[in-house]
This record gives C-alpha cells, structure tokens and sequence, in this order.
C-alpha cells in the first residue's frame, strides 16, 4: 500500500473518517458545540414525538374499535333467542350531564351464569351498577351528586379497559328487575359483533388525504430546520477547513457528520418524549378524543420508516452546503450571499395544483371520482414544499429594497440582508401550517352543507323537550306540574301525543296505513303553544294544518274530517286485540286552525283534541310530551329537569332541540383532524420557541457588544422583535396566498365553486397569535443574553 493510499483513504474509509470527525466538531467543540447538538436534538425530537404519535393512529382505531365491537349487541343474531342459564334482558339507558353523553346500560339476568359484558368481572344485582373508571370519579366529585341522584343506584365496581371505547368514557351498567322482553327491552346471549362500515365518501376521502399532508408536512419542515441550528457558524467553520486544503466532497461528509449526530440524538429523544407522554395519555383529551396508553402503538413499518428518514433527511440537508463550496471566502467574511433565484422555484406549487387538478378527472364527475390517493397527497406536498422554497426568496427579495427608519428597525433590516436565510426558515413551519389549514377550512367551509341536515328546530340552550310514556291524560298534567315545580324552570307545557288513521286501515297487528294522522291531546294553554286558537274550551276539537311548509299538513285530510270516524291504534294487547276496535267520531263542530312553531322548534300539526273530547284509555302506547323553557341565570338548570325527568319515569328521554344534525363521518373527521391540529400547533410553537432561543444564542456576542457600546436595551429588544415581525408578515401573506390557491384547487376537485373567504382571517390570527406568544416568550432569555458576560469567548 501507497504513503498516498493510506493518507487519503477512499470510498468507505473517506466517509467514515468525515463522518467521525464531523461528529466531533458536534460533541466536542465545548460548550458551544454541545449546546448547538442539544438544540438540534430537541427541534429533531419534537418532529419525531409527533412523527410516532401520527405512526399510532393505525394501531389506536382498531383497538378502539375492537373494543367498541366486542361489547355490541347485534339483535339480528339475537332474534328468537329464549330465556335460559346464559341469557339476560337489556336495555339502553343513556342520558346527558353537564354537555357529555352518559352512555347506560339496564341489565336483568334470566339464569345463573348470564352472559357479561367486556370489561365486567360481576354482575350488578337490582339497585347497583358498575361504572367506567371517568364515571366513578365524576360521580365521587362535588358537582356529581345529581348525576348520582339522576342514575340512583350504589357504584359497586368499575369498568376495565376491554369494556371502554376510551379511558375518558362516561359509561355504566346497572341491574333492574323490572325489565321484560317487551318495549325497548331485548334478550341477548352474548355481546360481540360487528360494527357497520359505510364507505368513505370521496369528498371526506379528500379532506382526509390533503389533511395528513398538511399536518406532516409541518413536521418535516421543523425537522429540516432543527437540522440547521447553529448553521452560520457551521458554515464559517466549513468553509476555513475549505480555505486550509478540505475539497468539497470532504466539506460536505463533515458537515453530514456533524447533522448527522444531532439527529440521531433526536431519534433517541424524540422516542424518550413520546414514550413520556405516552403514560400520561389516559388524562388527557382533546375534542372529546382520548385514548388508553396501550393504544398509542406505533406501526413497526412506520416506525422503521421514521428511524431511516429523520437521518437520511438531516444528512440531505447538511450536503446543501451552495456558499461554503463555491464562495468559502465570502462565507468567512460574512459577506452578503449570492442572491436567491425564483425560477426554479415557482413552477412546484403549480405543478403541484396541475397534479391535483389532473386527479380530479379521474372518473366521470367530482362526487364520483375515484380519486387516487398517492396523486392527491402528491399533489398536496408540491403544493406546500413550494410555498416552503418561494418563503427565503421574498423575504430576501423585500428587505434588500427597505431602506432608512429608526435605529431598531435599521438593525433588523440589516440583519436579515445579511441572513434572511434563518429567520425564514425559523417561520416556515407556522407558514406553511396556516397555508394547509386555510386550504382545508375553505374545503370545510364549502362542503358542510353536504353532510349537514337542517332539523327545523330553533337551537336555543335554554329549551329542553321530554318524552314519557303515559297512562292516562293525567300523565301530561302531572308532568307539567313537576317540571314548573322544578329548580331552573320557567315554564312547561305538555300534551299526549299518539295517531289515529281511517278505519279501512287497520289490519290484524293494527299497523298503521298510509291515511295515519297525528293526535295531540292537551288543555287549552298547551294547545295554543302549538297552533293559533282563537277560542279554546275544554271539550273542543281542532283540525291544525301546517302553513310554512315544514311538515306536511294537508295528507291527512282525508282521514280527520269533522263527522268522520277513525281508528285509535293500538298494539296486540290492547283493545282491538279484545275484540272492540277503538273508534271515535270527530266532532262535527270540529274548527281548523294553523300550526305554529313548538317551542323546541318543530311543528306540531294534524287533529288536536281537549282532554273530556276523546276515550284517552282507548290510545295505545300515548306518549306525554313536555316542552321546558330553562332559566339560563340558574346553573345546572337543565340537570335538575333530567332528574324530575327520571322521578316521573325512568324510561324518560331528555333531548335538547339541535337546529342541525350532522354527518357521523363528516363529524368523525372533524373531531379527528382538530385534536390532531391542536398537537401539531403544540409541537410548532415549542419548536419556534426552541428555534428563537438558538438564533438569540448565536447572536449573544454581538448584542453583548452592541450594548458595551451604547446601544439601548429598548432599541435591541425592538430590532429583534421587527427581525421576526417581517418574515411572519411576508409568510402569513405567502400562506394565505398559497392557501387560497390551494384551497380553490381543491374545491374544483370536488365540485365546488363558491368559496367562504371568511374562513382566511381566523386562521391567519391564529398563526400570529402563536408567533407573538413565541416571541414574547422569547423575550426574558434576550434580557440575559444583553449582559457583559455574553463578551467572553471561548
């Protein structure tokens, strides 16, 4: 072997020599270099924690819908099924507090050994229940006690993990031995099934795909710019070794080496802090999304993907080394770099929208495309990657034209004429996050329409409706009474509410025909809540038509004319079954009237009758319908009416009126994608803080001699303050301009063509909420590094 071959090793060995000893300038340059690898480190593992949680998503839905499936009972398979030593009787019971959904479930056993639900070791007995592990302690707090008075049973056990959808579910199931295999009640001998799966509509197929995209994308952003922490004096320092003999293939393995350090300390890190807060998952929820810390398993295939590309992705970055391999002088001197050019630049956000523009075309019409997933995230990426590589171009292409101004605004922009590279890199991540999310709310905005059902009812908080079942028409009055004796209650009205239909329409099982007419029986004060009345006595009858068009008023003319003669229904135990078919004769002195809205927004219409007009006995199955007007000023009014609620029946059901309903896909994603927004706006202002603190580190020396020299404290603060209001400025028009292109691609890809521009301006104050939380947070490290021991040297 050669004195040359062994001086200058090739291949491998060159690699592996630069590699060790740029891992060294990383680690062992004293305290500056480690604190730079330690920035590093936390930036790359900041991306990586979120990195694995996005990997566990696979892994959390079907866990939660395993558990889910396992505790479902499937009354298909059930059908037919007779008491016996496995068998119980159930019955869902569930009921609101405070705003969340407590899920119940009524139990009966028929034998000895009853089948048990996932989750529950034993049974509970008739005036006992066992409740998930969130529900016991809502119940042990202070402001549980009237859930507790509401549910009425003694807590005898908890729910374990196989029984929950999540650790935050508020569920419970309690014995009752007055249960029968009638009504509402089932016979079940054993739980488990399958949950029914619906396949994804295009539209949410798109906003899915665009929104991983927009949510990783950040991520990716904050990894590459956590990589180039300290970069301007690792460039300096890249481009001496440059000037003293390094070539430019030595330059770069160094600086790959250097990179490379970091990184796998913030795959260690990253891996440390998701594994941290993977024990602390069960406390928390967001959007009502909570999961059990077994279930945030990352996907070894992602996993491994993870590990391969952080590294490969930081040493990608660390070869781009433009200035140190063709102006290592220049590096040195800090001379103002070469400028940036925006050709090549520009045409990968509108590739990118031709891309997506191109997959829309794949089948015969936006709503039934079959959309290619890999095109539209592609797409999607291009998109934003460009909006990524148009930010240092802009920034740089603006401050090179400010001129003049107070003494902070010249430092500031003299500083980012020097390096406007680091403070775009620094705010990219929040562009291109707010870029995504205006895309995104313009799909939302414009798509809602579609899976969003106008119910008719007016909405308000302070209304509550009650359905129970009734005996007689005393059950109405009685109700009534209760509820305006209530705490929190203003006012309460109620009605019995069943149907009638003509006399040719009934049939062996009394089945209704297609001339059935709604019946509303109740005194003259509740009848006038729902239709105008002019006068009203008891013993009168009413023929109520609906004139707004709502409800259809008119198809039941036929049936309910005075002098006429219908059937009461009833059901096989009543008095047809008998032998006496319910009929009654409406009274020919029966007036018409029009309907007005109810007081919970729907509307009530068809033959209203006072209690003495008709054989209320006669009606099978009447309901009592109690309309409740809540006093907001009184707190957990509407808590105190579901407990008069379940004293009067516990089969009660308490609903407030919804002016909307939604799509349970459309609100699966929604919830989805906020909980996955708020961590990843989480993860971007820690990583801009850790990135703010790093770039104030660097300049220490240079504001330790600025102020030795005279200048105010204020006037630094100020420049360092504009050195970040500039380039958020320039990225928050750049992300709403490429955030509206975006979005406009995106609603032509799915048939949409009238955009909501109101959705742009909350999402951008958002973006500079997060960016001046950052900044001020930012502000007490400044104050430290003004002082004279930032002038000592190392």
């Amino acid at each position: 072997m050669t004195p040359a071959a062994t001086t200058h090793p090739r291949g491998a060995a060159a690699w592996a020599r630069d590699l060790a000893m740029g891992a060294r300038f990383a680690v062992g340059g004293g305290r500056e270099g480690w604190v730079r690898t330690l920035l590093t480190a936390v930036g790359v593992g900041l991306g990586v924690t979120l990195l694995l949680g996005a990997a566990s998503v696979p892994h959390l839905m079907e866990s939660r819908q395993e558990r889910r499936e396992a505790r479902l009972i499937d009354l298909n398979t059930e059908k037919g099924t007779r008491p016996g030593a496995g068998t119980l009787l159930y019955r869902y019971r569930d009921t609101e507090f405070r705003g969340a959904v407590v899920h119940g479930t009524l139990l009966r056993p028929d034998g000895r050994s009853p089948v048990r639900p996932p989750g529950v070791h034993t049974l509970p007995r008739a005036g006992e229940m066992v409740v998930s592990p969130a529900l016991d302690e809502l119940l042990a707090a202070p402001g549980g006690a009237l859930l507790h008075e509401r549910l009425g049973r003694t807590v005898v056990g908890t729910i374990a993990a196989p029984g929950l959808a999540g650790p935050g579910e508020l569920t419970y199931y309690a014995g009752d031995d007055s249960l029968t295999a009638s009504g509402e009640a089932h016979r079940i001998s054993h739980f488990g099934g399958e949950l029914p799966t619906a396949p994804m509509n295009p539209t949410l197929g798109v906003i899915v795909v665009v929104a991983c995209v927009v949510l990783l994308m950040p991520v990716a952003v904050l990894i590459a710019t956590a990589v180039r922490f300290g970069g301007e004096r690792r460039d300096r320092r890249m481009a001496a070794l440059r000037l003293v003999g390094a070539d430019s293939r030595m330059t770069r393995r160094m600086a790959a080496g250097e990179a490379l350090c970091g990184a796998l300390g913030g795959l260690l890190l990253g891996a440390g802090l998701f594994l941290l807060a993977r024990r602390f998952a069960g406390r928390i929820t967001l959007w009502d999304v909570n999961a059990f810390p077994s279930d945030l398993t990352p996907h070894p295939a992602l996993t491994a993907l993870i590990a391969l590309a952080v590294p490969l992705s930081a040493v990608l970055v660390a070869l781009a080394l433009r200035g140190v391999t063709i102006e290592p002088l220049g590096v040195v001197r800090q001379h103002t770099p070469r400028r940036r050019r925006v050709w090549w630049r520009l045409p990968l956000p509108v590739l990118g929208a031709a891309v997506l523009l191109l997959t829309g075309r794949a089948g015969p019409s936006p709503s039934d495309a079959r959309l290619h997933p890999a095109l539209l995230a592609g797409g999607a990426l291009l998109v934003l990657f460009g909006i990524t590589l148009l930010l240092p171009w802009l920034v740089e292409a603006v401050v090179a034209r400010l001129r003049g101004g107070p003494v902070p605004w010249q430092l500031a922009v003299r500083r980012l004429q020097l390096s406007s590279g680091t403070a775009a890199r620094a705010v990219s991540g929040i562009t291109v996050a707010v870029a995504g999310a205006i895309a995104l709310q313009m799909l939302f905005a414009a798509v809602q329409d579609d899976f969003v059902r106008v119910t008719g009812q007016d909405g308000t908080h302070d209304r509550l409706t009650v359905t129970l079942p009734a005996r007689d028409a005393a059950t109405s009055r009685k109700a009534a009474e209760a509820f305006r004796a209530t705490k929190g209650v203003r006012g309460a009205t109620a009605v019995l509410s069943a149907s009638v239909s003509a006399p040719a329409d009934r049939g062996a099982r009394g089945d209704r025909g297609s001339s059935a007419a709604p019946l509303t029986v109740g005194d003259c004060p509740a009848l006038r809540a729902l239709a105008h009345l002019r006068s009203c006595k008891d013993g009168d009858v009413f023929l109520v038509q609906d004139s707004s068009g709502a409800a259809d008023g008119g198809s039941f003319a036929g049936t309910a004319r005075p002098g006429g003669t219908v059937l009461l229904h009833d059901g096989p135990d009543g008095p047809r079954a008998k032998g006496r078919p319910p009929l009654w004769t409406i009274p020919r002195t029966a007036r018409t009237a029009t309907a007005r809205p109810a007081p919970a927004g729907a509307v009530a219409y068809g033959i209203f009758a006072t209690p003495s007009a008709l054989p209320v006995p006669d009606l099978a199955d009447p309901l009592a319908v109690a309309t409740l007007t809540i006093d907001p000023r009184v707190p957990d009014a509407a808590e105190y009416a579901r407990n008069t609620a379940a004293r009067l029946d516990p089969a009660a059901d308490v609903l407030s009126p919804h002016r909307t309903e939604e799509d349970s896909q459309f609100a699966s994603v929604r919830t989805g994608l906020l909980a996955a927004s708020t961590v990843t706006l989480a993860l971007i202002a820690v990583s801009m803080l850790v990135s703010t603190l790093e770039q104030l580190r660097e300049r220490r020396r240079l504001l330790a001699v600025l102020v030795a020299f005279g200048t105010r404290r204020a006037d630094l603060g100020w420049s360092v303050l504009w050195q970040t209001a500039v380039p958020v400025a320039l990225g928050l028009g750049l992300a709403v301009v490429g955030g509206c292109g975006l979005g406009l691609t995106l609603l032509r890809l799915v048939g949409k063509s009238s955009p909501d521009w109101s959705v742009i301006w909350p999402v951008t104050g958002a973006g500079a909420a997060l960016v001046l939380v950052v900044t001020l947070l930012s502000l007490p490290p400044l104050w430290r590094l003004m002082r004279p021991e930032g002038l000592r040297t190392e």
